[in-house]
């Protein structure tokens, strides 16, 4: 617990002797670029405490760090002891935000709701979600489906796994369905596209474990007007699963900009372009994903960054390599593996393609099953995987 005093958290680092002159031309030089209203520096009994109600954890750093350059270009300082008060701050899990400022003290005080938990329960939070019927055992896979790919229908192959054996999943479904992308086979009706999506997910809800999460990467088909995404998501909320939140994968695709979609300057059918992709997140059973610590391989910096949901990340640049039109970078997989599964967790991905997702699950240290219905695809899938040997 970090004691607090008169509406500040009190960060202190201790440190052998007395301030040097760099320290307190550090401190002076801080306390003279923040207001004492939000942070403040001060020397206390051989330790340099923060006294730390609000700041831009960016600019407080950057600061910092030129506080300490320009100090040591006259005399020794306490660097590691600044960077160690750093450290703590980072390492604050709890705060609020306003107007990109982290708010470290007092931040829920105006948020307080009396008796919350009875008003919670009366609102009926995740109400889609009540009276479902997921068994809270969990199972193993068999190990004969572990770390591997099968070439199938994913259907079919998934109607001999156990109940609750899956992790995560994480997928990102074809846009045409029969015998995939790589037969050239379009027009099929959505009619009947989504009732074959669908009866995958029926299993793929099945297989899941009590806790565990579905990710599904999927663009809306602009040209028929299909909003893919809010299907995709009424159908788990059908199913009685959680809604745990929606990535924006942003493509930084631009080039859409510079042509004239629908009805060029008029009102009568304008035709709207995305430059990113979405990622639906749904839960099983349970919002919280039960895990041992060991198993952990996030870091805190990651973990910051990724759960503002909205991602930057640069397209895959290798589809024509694997002749695939529709591949999703390793960098989107790696961040869904590690924000939302633990190290050793199965994953699974029923529309596996050249295998992102199994390449990733091996490189991040997670048990697999990719399954894809076209020979060419899984035989890629393979490839990748025999060029990156487990550790």
């Amino acid at each position: 617990m970090i004691p607090e005093k008169d509406g500040f958290l009190l960060l202190a680092a201790g440190f052998t002797g007395s301030p040097t002159e760099g320290d307190l031309g550090i401190i002076q030089s801080m306390n003279d670029h923040f207001s004492k209203k939000s942070v403040f520096f001060e020397i206390k009994n051989h330790h340099i405490v923060l006294n730390l109600h609000s700041l831009d954890l960016d600019s407080f750093e950057q600061q910092v760090r030129k506080a300490i350059i320009d100090a040591k270009k006259t005399g020794p300082v306490h660097e590691d002891e600044f960077e160690e008060i750093l450290r703590k701050i980072e390492g604050i899990g709890s705060y609020g935000l306003k107007a990109g400022r982290r708010i470290y003290t007092g931040y829920n005080k105006e948020r307080k709701v009396r008796n919350r938990p009875d008003k919670i329960l009366r609102r009926n939070s995740c109400y889609y979600a009540l009276n479902h019927n997921f068994s809270e055992k969990n199972n193993e896979i068999p190990k004969e489906f572990e770390n591997t790919i099968l070439c199938s229908d994913s259907e079919e192959v998934l109607k001999k796994l156990p109940d609750n054996c899956v992790d995560l999943i994480f997928t990102s479904p074809p846009y045409n369905f029969g015998l995939g992308y790589d037969t050239g086979e379009d027009g099929v009706s959505w009619e009947k596209y989504f009732n074959k999506l669908f009866a995958v997910f029926d299993e793929c809800v099945r297989v899941l474990k009590n806790g565990g999460r579905i990710a599904v990467n999927v663009q809306p088909l602009f040209s028929d007007h299909i909003p893919s995404h809010q299907i995709i998501a009424n159908y788990f909320i059908r199913k009685k699963m959680i809604w745990k939140g929606e990535i924006l994968w942003e493509k930084n695709n631009y080039n859409c900009k510079y042509t004239a979609w629908g009805s060029w300057k008029s009102p009568s059918s304008p035709y709207l372009k995305y430059t990113w992709e979405f990622v639906e997140i749904f839960s099983k059973g349970d919002l919280v994903k039960k895990g041992s610590k060991e198993n952990i391989d996030i870091t805190a910096d990651e973990f910051k960054k990724w759960v503002v949901a909205k991602w930057s990340i640069t397209p895959e640049t290798n589809m024509k390599k694997f002749n695939h039109p529709a591949m999703f970078p390793e960098e989107l997989a790696f961040r869904i593996l590690k924000l939302f599964s633990f190290q050793n967790d199965l994953i699974l991905d029923p529309f596996n393609g050249v295998g992102t997702t199994t390449l990733v699950a091996r490189k991040t240290n997670r048990r697999y099953l990719g399954i894809d219905i076209s020979e060419e695809y899984c035989k890629a899938a393979e490839s990748r995987l025999r060029q990156n040997p487990s550790e």
